[in-house]
C-alpha cells in the first residue's frame, strides 16, 4: 500500500498547491475532465487524490486519507481535538485569511470583545433575547468568545454570504472569514480590535490514525525530504 494524499479538486487552491509541490521538485496534474477528479503525481510513492477543500478535514479525521492539503481554519473548526487527530506537516504561505468578529460600523462605542460583551447584556436585557452572532465556525467562535468571557450571545449558522446577515436582520454581528476586509467595509461591518480568532493558511497535514506501517513511513520519509519539511 502506497499512502494516499489529498489535495483540492479546482480553483487557485488546487493550482497553487500544485505550484508548490512542483517548485519543490513533486509534479502533480491532472489526468482527466474537471469532472473526472482524477490526478496523478511523478517520482513519489504516492496516490493523489482530488477533494473539496471541505472533505479533507473528514477524511483525515478518519484516516482514509495519509495527507491532506486544506485550511487549518477547516481542520480546527470540524476535527474535535484536531491536534490529537492530525499532525502539521508543513504550513504552505497561501491561502491565507482571517476569521474575525465583526460588528456593526454604526457601533461607535463598540471596539473591543468587553464593549461586545456589555452590549451583549444589554441586548439581552432589552429584548429578552441573546444577541445574534452569525458564522460557519461555530467551534471555534464559541471557544475564542468563552476564553473571552463573552456570554449572553447566542450563534446562527451561516451557510451563505454571511456580511450580509446583520443588514438582511438575522444577526446582530458576525464571525467570518476574511482577506481583505473589503466585503465587511462593503457590509457596513467593522473588526474588533481584538477579534482575530485564528489566522488561516493552507497547510499540508497528517492523519495519526491512517494506516501508517514501514511502507507507508518510508514513502512519507521520501516525499517529507522532497519537499524539505521538517
Amino acid at each position: 500500500m502506497t499512502i494516499r494524499l489529498a489535495v483540492p479538486s479546482k480553483g487557485r487552491l488546487m493550482e497553487k498547491t500544485f505550484g508548490w509541490f512542483a517548485e519543490r521538485g513533486v509534479e502533480m496534474r491532472r489526468t482527466g475532465s474537471e469532472r473526472e477528479y482524477a490526478a496523478a503525481v511523478d517520482g513519489v510513492d504516492v496516490e493523489l487524490m482530488l477533494l473539496s477543500a471541505g472533505e479533507i478535514p473528514r477524511e483525515l479525521a478518519a484516516g482514509r486519507i495519509h495527507l491532506g492539503v486544506t485550511g487549518s481554519d477547516l481542520v480546527q473548526e470540524r476535527i474535535p481535538a484536531w491536534d490529537q487527530t492530525v499532525e502539521v506537516v508543513a504550513p504552505m504561505g497561501f491561502g491565507h485569511a482571517d476569521l474575525v468578529i465583526a460588528v456593526p460600523a454604526f457601533w461607535i462605542d463598540v471596539a473591543t470583545l468587553d464593549d461586545l460583551d456589555a452590549v451583549a447584556a444589554a441586548f439581552r436585557r432589552q429584548h429578552g433575547f441573546r444577541l445574534r452572532v452569525a458564522t460557519k465556525y461555530h467551534r471555534l467562535v464559541r471557544d475564542f468568545l468563552r476564553e473571552a468571557g463573552v456570554a449572553d450571545y447566542q450563534l446562527v449558522d451561516s451557510q451563505g454570504a454571511t456580511e450580509g446577515t446583520v443588514a438582511h436582520g438575522t444577526a446582530e454581528a458576525i464571525a467570518d472569514i476574511t482577506s481583505t476586509g473589503e466585503t465587511l467595509r462593503a457590509n457596513h461591518l467593522k473588526i474588533l480590535e481584538d477579534g482575530l480568532i485564528h489566522r488561516s493558511e493552507a497547510t499540508l497535514f497528517r492523519a495519526r490514525g491512517a494506516d501508517w506501517g514501514a511502507v507507508e513511513k518510508a514513502a512519507l520519509a521520501d516525499l517529507v525530504a522532497r519537499i524539505g519539511a521538517a
